[in-house]
């Protein structure tokens, strides 16, 4: 069941909204060579502490799982997609890093996710990253009273057909609330007109996730998710409310208010 929100909560979501890309902006400036994932996951902690929420996937345990997620930051280099451990591995130029955060504020869960390139990397890197940033950006602007989460699913596959890339297969994005997952899945695939329709209070954490292979992926023991074929992916997330007035990205960076 999609559990609708009002303006008042959308509000509140905002404000951790807000945090949140204020944080990863953070993140994306440290993303540099000789610094270690572990230590970007130590800020990202510290942040989301002093800002008076807390970490959403720190010791999150998905229904099925063995245990809770162990980190604060989901940190995925080259051909890891998701979920990926922060470790001491320090970075180097020429990967591409996935950096996936959570926090909840007053109640309500926000989530979001961006691909930096470290150092030099490949132009096909910076076309990978482009076009999946772009895949989300089309997407939202499907975002009306009325419009489909097919018209949503069918923008982002079509942006990653039209580059040569491929979509990640079986990995979603989802509704968001007072639940980190609630209800819908938001595909990364569908047709125009299908689907459930999009109504006014609806929130949901829209992730492409694209490969430079094929779109296969394979479960790690630590239970991240990489490309089958060793191909770089990347991965871009917002978290948006149905207004009215269109789509409103709750997550958005500071210097892109």
């Amino acid at each position: 069941m999609i559990i609708l929100k009002t303006p008042e909560e959308i509000e509140i979501m905002a404000e951790g909204g807000r945090i949140l890309g204020g944080i990863l902006l953070e993140l994306e400036h440290m993303a540099q060579v000789g610094i270690s994932t572990k230590e970007l996951d130590d800020v990202a902690y510290e942040m989301i502490m002093s800002a008076h929420a807390k970490p959403a996937f720190l010791n999150y345990r998905p229904t099925g799982a063995k245990r809770g997620y162990p980190a604060t930051l989901c940190a995925s280099l080259n051909d890891g997609i998701v979920h990926g451990l922060p470790s001491k591995r320090l970075l180097r130029s020429g990967d591409i890093l996935k950096l996936d955060l959570g926090l909840r504020y007053k109640g309500f869960y926000s989530d979001a996710a961006i691909t930096v390139g470290i150092g030099r990397i490949s132009n096909e890197l910076k076309n990978l990253i482009a076009t999946t940033k772009t895949a989300l950006d089309s997407s939202i602007k499907e975002i009306k009273i009325g419009k489909t989460f097919g018209d949503i699913g069918f923008a982002i596959m079509q942006t990653a057909k039209k580059n040569g890339f491929s979509i990640a297969e079986g990995l979603t994005g989802h509704g968001i609330g007072k639940g980190l997952h609630e209800d819908p899945y938001v595909l990364n695939f569908g047709e125009h007109g299908k689907g459930e329709v999009l109504e006014e209070g609806m929130v949901f954490a829209i992730e492409p996730m694209f490969i430079a292979g094929n779109g296969a992926i394979r479960e790690l023991l630590d239970g991240s998710y990489a490309a089958k074929d060793g191909s770089y992916a990347a991965h871009f997330e917002h978290t948006v409310a149905v207004t009215k007035k269109g789509a409103r990205i709750l997550t958005q960076r500071p210097n892109l208010l």
